[in-house]
């Protein structure tokens, strides 16, 4: 798997000679990087079963100055958070893996997360160790109020994960850590930060999408793509399931997220 939840890829030309080349599975589903270097021949070529719209995610250029475009329901939240939360870039993300870890459980807990976003405490601790990961601290009175991982390649800064106990929540340590983390990037030459989209497909207005929405200066679509290996054992899997040809792809593991 890449880097949650996108692809990312360098040569998008060259996706299609890797893909027809693999083997022993049954088939691949990704969603395009928002930054990616495809149109529409190169996804059609490259995944012939499944390319269509899926989200839209809120991306910020930083060449502008973060005053100009954050709405100003969030500055005030900046404000107001900066009075109580202190905010430090993690030099070594992995000497702080056990309050991350213990945050995450808090997120899981407090939403209920069940599936692939409930990660495991080793794959928690292993992702602090990904080249171009970036992790931004905020602590209420010394204790960790909340963390956030940022995955940087190039001159992109992707957003990854964010958790928070229940005094950052209290806190409002999201907006303080977001802005600084803004600012540290924009700092190193970033040019673009991608925020993600909101949760869920019909997120439109929900409360995670305001608040990706108030820190952008515009969106960029992502495609759901997907493209079959081996027909055959699709098909045999599909029947097995009984799964309903709904065009959920993989359709044989509708009934495991749908």
């Amino acid at each position: 798997m890449g880097c949650y939840p996108i692809f990312c890829c360098e040569r998008w030309a060259q996706l299609r000679s890797d893909l027809e080349g693999l083997k022993d599975l049954v088939c691949v589903s990704m969603v395009t990087d928002p930054f990616g270097d495809w149109d529409g021949e190169v996804l059609r070529e490259c995944f012939p079963d499944l390319a269509i719209p899926f989200k839209a995610h809120f991306v910020a250029d930083l060449t502008r100055n973060p005053r100009e475009f954050v709405s100003g329901h969030h500055l005030r939240n900046v404000e107001r958070a900066f009075r109580s939360v202190r905010v430090s870039r993690c030099e070594d993300a992995a000497q702080y893996s056990e309050e991350w870890v213990l945050l995450y459980r808090h997120l899981i807990e407090r939403h209920s997360i069940r599936g692939i976003s409930a990660f495991s405490d080793d794959s928690l601790r292993r992702q602090l160790g990904v080249p171009g990961i970036e992790m931004f601290r905020g602590s209420v009175e010394g204790e960790a109020a909340g963390m956030a991982l940022w995955a940087v390649q190039g001159e992109i800064a992707y957003y990854h994960l964010g958790a928070y106990s229940e005094a950052g929540y209290r806190e409002r340590a999201s907006f303080a850590l977001f802005w600084t983390a803004l600012e540290y990037f924009a700092q190193k030459g970033v040019r673009w930060v991608s925020l993600g989209a909101g949760a869920g497909l019909q997120a439109a207005v929900s409360g995670l999408t305001r608040f990706k929405q108030g820190w952008s200066t515009a969106v960029r679509m992502t495609y759901l793509c997907g493209r079959i290996l081996d027909s055959k054992a699709y098909g045999e899997l599909t029947a097995r399931k009984g799964a309903a040809p709904d065009g959920y792809f993989p359709s044989y593991r509708r009934n495991e997220f749908g």
